[in-house]
């Protein structure tokens, strides 16, 4: 908030550092909120031990799990939401319509606790009640068989659920015969999944935790680790302290981004005195990051002629680009052909501060290049992921020490999930597998991600819904189209640890199945069981959680799968009992599937783990002969085109009390937001520009194509003057969802326009 704008009720400014004081009170709040004092020190405890849970706050890596330090606010915060000690029992329930819940908050629905019985909806009542596990396992088998088609039900899975489970649901929903597979990460890192693949033949990063400690510069684009990530400042920190300039690339200025006083720092705690993480800190329009790309790249390539033309051996890595590339004179046409003042335009930076950006990675031997999701939710995001791509193919930085690219992923095991065979475009290796393994076959037709599945629902083609965790009604975009369509269903089923807004949707039927959280512990026939998740850098370790389950009658999530599929395959060729006794049974499954787990029970056992294989890590392109792609990406127009004076380029954000859809409390600390959401963040000039001033309540409308009167427009909002590049807006994610249509997508990765929405800001109606 600007200092001198007038003063807005929960809306200060917040000087702090990331980190510090204020984290640990956060933490204390947390945890005096909602558990009590023995099982949160149990809890905490282990949480990234050799022998504990994985935290299920991010996927970030751990170093070595063997600190006991090794957790963060936010992932605290996730532990304490799990651990919980309130219960939505069978009286929460009686107490409480359907219909009186919808009014809740966000928030106000998951505090009420942790689900304890599998309930089923009634009509009559407008509530849940109790339903036995059999009963309830047959009813649902029983709906989805009898649906014309299988391909008419929709398996959703979030990317909290090991690989055990995972595997378990792809395998249940192959044999049942569809491949519609819609995936948390169809939302966020999409077009990671289909861009990174294109350029260096496979969807993931290609560096390690211990990359970090080699590389000369770092580039953020587009994320917020301070919120999305709290455990990487420990690494960025790290790296500050020895030197390595830190480049950070974003429309708002991110706290966690600009300084830490790291909580593990007796000195930096007693003083208050933070590292200060970003050497330079460029504010690029909302949609302007391919501009600057492109800006860095036209820099590089002119001043490597210059270079050569005096005398040089030029910028650029010429043995690399000969050796493992292809496409490398289609780009330089491409780059040499964009005008320097359209890329101003486009960035809006000027292009001294492009060219000092570019400058810093020419110098760097070896970089690593971060970025979240404010790259890839734009309909231009695949080609985003591409250009970032380009720009460390142009000097060798990928496949060596302490270079590569490291998309920064948020649910902890949405990679490990993708890995296991959660995808809606199956392969012939995956259909060769399991046939091997198994003995059935299943189509290669490609199923639906999740706006096709929504679609689906819409249009009467998809009538069954079976959610593996999640909250996808409001995680989707056009929430109001996605509600009345899900009210349209024959079968919804909900696997949970919690209520939330997704289960308020009742269908013609509805189950919730109360499901163990990842810090509890999983008795099987065979003893206590761990489970296993894949971070970010592809390292997969061990989970084992040790506190006494919220209820008895609590299921594992592979223990869920495994009944629903008795129930739904009576003739089934999978002996899903038997694998549910060992989990290492599960897990010889997954390696017989996909070799590359190899002696997957015998390294899983090891500390740490292990880290699957990464073929451009090596300088492996997708097979021999195969090289990287320097992929061109025409123009550099804006995600959202604002053409018509007085539109603004509209982006959604994560609070810091918030984990995607999970709101763990109202506010936002280092934004200097408390106690509401109802905020849209502008830039002082355009509030003027528009007749407005901070604290005035104003109309937020769509200008997307599809995009249509009330129900793309946000209500009632105030209005906060704010560090934001003019021309942009900001406000909360999901609450700026209703301005998306269901039509507004990547099309070469199906991801929704989550980050430029062209919107029309005008005084409250």
């Amino acid at each position: 908030m600007a200092s001198d704008e007038p003063n807005v009720p929960g809306v200060e400014d917040y000087e702090a550092a990331a980190g510090g004081w204020g984290a640990l009170r956060a933490v204390a709040k947390a945890l005096k909120d909602q558990m009590d004092v023995p099982r949160e020190t149990s809890a905490l405890r282990r949480v990234n031990q050799p022998d504990g849970f994985d935290c299920p706050g991010c996927a970030w890596p751990d170093p070595a799990h063997t600190s006991s330090f090794e957790f963060c606010e936010n992932g605290a915060k996730a532990v304490s939401w799990e651990a919980t000690a309130k219960r939505a029992t069978p009286e929460f329930f009686a107490r409480h319509r359907v219909s009186e819940l919808w009014a809740w908050n966000d928030h106000q629905l998951e505090d009420a606790g942790r689900l304890t019985e599998p309930m089923v909806y009634d009509h009559q009542s407008d509530r849940y009640v109790p339903i036995g596990w059999d009963e309830a396992f047959e009813r649902i088998g029983r709906a989805l068989r009898a649906l014309p088609s299988p391909d008419m039900a929709e398996f959703y899975t979030s990317g909290r659920a090991s690989n055990e489970a995972a595997f378990l649901y792809q395998l249940m929903v192959r044999e049942f015969g569809t491949n519609n597979f819609p995936d948390c990460s169809n939302m966020c890192h999409e077009a990671t999944s289909v861009g990174l693949p294109q350029s260096i033949g496979v969807g993931k990063g290609t560096v390690t935790l211990e990359d970090f400690d080699h590389c000369d510069a770092l580039f953020s684009f587009g994320h917020n680790p301070g919120t999305n990530h709290p455990r990487m400042l420990t690494t960025l920190r790290a790296l500050a302290k020895r030197g390595v300039p830190i480049v950070a690339v974003n429309p708002l200025k991110e706290r966690g981004l600009e300084r830490f006083v790291s909580p593990q720092h007796p000195t930096e705690m007693l003083t208050n005195h933070g590292t200060q993480i970003a050497q330079a800190y460029y504010q690029v329009k909302v949609g302007g990051d391919a501009a600057m790309l492109k800006g860095m790249m036209k820099w590089l390539l002119q001043a490597d002629a210059d270079d050569i033309a005096a005398g040089g051996t030029g910028l650029l890595d010429r043995a690399f680009i000969g050796e493992h590339t292809e496409g490398f004179e289609a780009l330089r046409a491409d780059i040499e052909a964009t005008r320097w003042e359209d890329i101003v335009q486009a960035s809006g930076l000027a292009r001294a501060d492009i060219e000092a950006a570019a400058q810093v990675y020419a110098k760097a031997e070896r970089v690593i290049l971060c970025y979240g999701m404010g790259m890839t939710q734009h309909l231009r995001g695949t080609q985003n992921v591409h250009l970032m791509a380009d720009l460390l193919l142009l000097r060798g930085n990928m496949g060596k020490p302490g270079a590569g690219i490291a998309p920064i992923r948020g649910h902890s095991n949405v990679q490990g999930d993708r890995t296991v065979g959660i995808t809606e475009k199956p392969t012939q290796a995956l259909l060769d597998g399991i046939q091997a393994k198994y003995g059935f076959s299943f189509p290669l037709s490609h199923g639906h991600d999740a706006v096709e599945a929504m679609k689906a629902i819409r249009d009467g083609r998809s009538k069954a819904f079976v959610a593996l965790g999640g909250n996808l009604a409001v995680a989707m975009p056009d929430p109001q189209a996605c509600f009345a369509a899900m009210r349209s269903l024959d079968l919804a089923v909900h696997i949970a640890t919690k209520p939330n807004r997704s289960h308020l949707i009742p269908a013609r039927e509805t189950f919730l199945l109360p499901c163990l959280g990842r810090t509890e512990r999983d008795e099987q026939a065979s003893g206590p069981q761990s489970v296993t998740v894949e971070d970010s850098m592809s390292m997969v370790h061990a989970s084992q959680g040790t506190l006494t389950p919220a209820s008895e009658q609590l299921r594992s999530e592979p223990a869920i799968i495994a009944g629903m599929a008795r129930a739904l395959l009576p003739h089934s060729k999978v002996d899903w009992a038997w694998l549910v006794e060992d989990y290492d049974r599960i897990r010889d499954g997954i390696e017989a599937v996909f070799p590359i787990f190899r002696d997957y029970n015998q390294r899983i056992r090891s500390p740490g783990g292990f880290r699957l294989p990464v073929g451009a890590s090596v300088r492996d392109w997708g097979g021999p002969g195969k090289k990287a792609q320097f992929l061109v990406v025409e123009g550099l127009a804006e995600d959202a085109p604002v053409a018509q004076a007085g539109l603004l380029t509209l982006t959604t954000l994560r609070a810091h009390d918030q984990y995607n859809t999970t709101l763990y409390g109202l506010s936002d600390r280092y934004r200097g937001v408390h106690g509401r959401r109802d905020v849209v963040f502008l830039n002082a000039e355009d509030l003027a520009m528009l007749g407005l001033e901070q604290g005035d309540l104003i109309d937020v409308a769509s200008r997307l194509p599809g995009a249509n009167g009330e129900d793309h427009t946000v209500r009632g909002f105030t209005a906060v003057a704010y560090d934001i590049p003019r021309g942009c807006a900001a406000m909360y994610y999901p609450e700026g969802n209703c301005l998306v249509p269901l039509e507004s997508y990547d099309r070469q990765s199906g991801t929704p326009t989550y980050k430029s929405v062209p919107v029309k800001v005008s005084a409250a109606a």
